[in-house]
């Protein structure tokens, strides 16, 4: 028997039972240049790859929603332009496909945004349905799952899941791959145990190996003796009679056991997250990452008309729930094909989200006047990123009573009451708390930046990685400080963070009087049943005594009692 430990779980769970080893055949691309009279047939050969990988995805689509945003992909107006474009240089259809597809997965994985990285994955599955279908082939590495088994593998795309019969599927096991990613989505949905990250485990297995997993720890054991099955039997059967009870759970009120109100809520990149996100109990969008509307484009910032349309769509399946989107928030590790940012010696500190917006007026009034026009549809609130202080805030809700004007001088309808909020993820922001909390509708914490820069830790940096951490004894109290100024001032303090989504922390914040959680729809179950288990003062008291401790390590030992 070997023992493997990992520290990355993609979703919970145990699994039992013998490998299955995805096998891939060797794929070359066929690349070579072409002459100005074969410019056309190319181009034909790339429209009828689209349309038969379209075909494709709209086929699994009705069993995932997951490929509606795949097919959305291979039909983007920007990757269809990109490819056209290298054709017409003289570039055969699949070195077109694969460069452009290259092009925006380097963008997007570049991103020091875990969700924005995972999305590049997305742009790897498309590429590689394109090409297939260019080359007339196709592939399906699970022809031979005939018995439920442990799926091992370097890497998994959304289509491979389209080819499984999940009934056979106990658990999955990758070299690569990310917690955001839509495998890992898919893991989550379906209850699979899923570990990414598992260092060489393609060359420690072999098909019809017995392995037990333990998603939960990250423990891994190939060959076990009968005591380690017996055992990981018992804990299985445990765990999921406990996410029988969370799941049902999940369908009550969103209350502590003495009768105190939270709100959770989703955090989302595009129409598809929405769609996911209406199946987890969510109780709003607390966080729309705009920026996708931008990326996804190649050939110039996206019209009026344009962002209206996906906002509108948005609010529509939203209905009466709060739908939160901040505005663009561009620069730092996430760029754009069609605009070339200063080139700055620390671009997460430079040009960036709200900074830009108000260097660039015209653009960010395009943005405004569109959220304006699809407020009507639905409860949209508009919220400005990265804010350092109150004149940034004054001259963006400027530039929004100029959009107001124009649209009344227009006839165009708009919501007049909209909220209007703010990022707090800057430590002049926590600093000037009160100030800001007397001139906007409500805050949201962003985590992951406040803590890198309250701590000066770049959170990228796998050499300081340990110092990242949101637990830290600066961090709680900037979090309380914040909450403490927006109640004063009767406004709410929601979060959307990754900590959000934390349990262990959840209690903590709920003490802090934080109103609202917003996560990846995913952690909503698990959070929710934490929450409505505990007593709303026993979580005061302990978030009381977390603000006063100095150090990381009595945080931490106060939260494991």
């Amino acid at each position: 028997m070997k023992k493997i430990s990992v520290p990355t779980a993609a979703s919970k769970g145990y699994a039992i039972g013998p490998v299955y080893p995805v096998i891939r055949r060797p794929f070359v691309v066929n690349r070579r240049q072409i002459r100005p009279e074969e410019v056309e047939t190319e181009i034909g050969r790339y429209q009828a790859a689209v349309e038969t990988a379209a075909a494709q995805l709209e086929k699994f689509a009705k069993d995932s929603e997951i490929f509606e945003a795949h097919i959305q992909l291979v039909r983007d107006v920007a990757l269809i332009e990109g490819v056209t474009e290298k054709i017409k240089e003289g570039n055969n259809a699949e070195a077109a496909v694969e460069d452009t597809a290259d092009e925006f997965i380097v963008i997007f994985g570049s991103m020091d945004d875990e969700y924005m990285r995972a999305r590049s994955d997305d742009l790897k599955d498309v590429k590689k349905r394109l090409l297939y279908a260019l080359a007339g082939v196709e592939e399906n590495p699970f022809a031979g799952l005939d018995a439920p088994s442990v799926i091992v593998a370097e890497e998994l795309t959304p289509s491979d899941t389209a080819d499984m019969d999940f009934g056979k599927v106990l658990g999955f096991l990758t070299e690569e791959g990310s917690v955001t990613s839509h495998v890992s989505i898919i893991a989550k949905g379906k209850g699979i145990p899923c570990l990414i990250g598992v260092k060489d485990i393609c060359a420690q297995t072999e098909k019809g190996m017995t392995v037990v997993m333990d998603a939960g720890t990250g423990d891994i054991y190939l060959d076990p003796t009968e005591s380690v099955i017996e055992e990981y039997t018992q804990k299985k059967q445990q765990f999921e009679e406990q996410e029988r009870i969370m799941e049902e759970e999940s369908r009550n009120p969103s209350v502590t056991k003495d009768g105190h109100g939270f709100m959770l809520c989703a955090n989302v990149g595009n129409i598809e997250d929405i769609k996911d996100a209406l199946e987890s109990q969510m109780e709003g969008i607390g966080l729309f990452r705009s920026e996708f509307v931008y990326m996804m484009k190649k050939d110039g910032f996206p019209t009026e008309e344009e962002q209206f349309e996906i906002y509108k769509e948005a609010a529509l399946l939203a209905g009466e729930k709060e739908l939160t989107i901040r505005t663009l928030d561009i620069g730092g590790d996430k760029g754009l094909d069609y605009f070339e940012f200063p080139k700055e010696e620390n671009p997460f500190l430079g040009c960036r989200a709200i900074r830009l917006c108000l260097d660039m007026p015209d653009m960010f009034k395009t943005q405004l006047k569109a959220l304006l026009r699809a407020s009507i549809y639905g409860n949209i609130r508009i919220m400005y990123p990265m804010l350092i202080s109150v004149e940034e805030l004054e001259q963006a809700n400027g530039l929004l009573a100029e959009c107001k004007a124009e649209l009344k001088e227009q006839g165009i309808s708009f919501r007049e009451d909209i909220e209007v909020g703010m990022m707090i993820e800057t430590p002049s922001s926590v600093v000037m708390a009160d100030d800001f909390a007397q001139r906007v509708d409500f805050f949201s914490i962003g985590t992951n930046d406040l803590t890198q820069y309250l701590l000066a830790v770049d959170r990228g940096n796998q050499n300081i990685s340990s110092l990242y951490d949101s637990f830290h004894p600066a961090v709680l109290r900037a979090v309380k400080h914040v909450i403490d100024c927006a109640h004063a001032h009767g406004i709410k303090a929601g979060m959307c963070g990754e900590f959000a989504g934390n349990v262990q922390a959840s209690e903590l914040l709920l003490g802090m009087g934080l109103d609202e959680f917003s996560m990846s729809a995913g952690s909503i179950k698990d959070v929710k049943y934490r929450l409505r288990n505990i007593n709303y003062e026993e979580a005061c008291g302990l978030a009381g005594q977390a603000v006063g401790k100095a150090t990381l390590k009595e945080i931490k030992e106060l939260l494991e009692k």
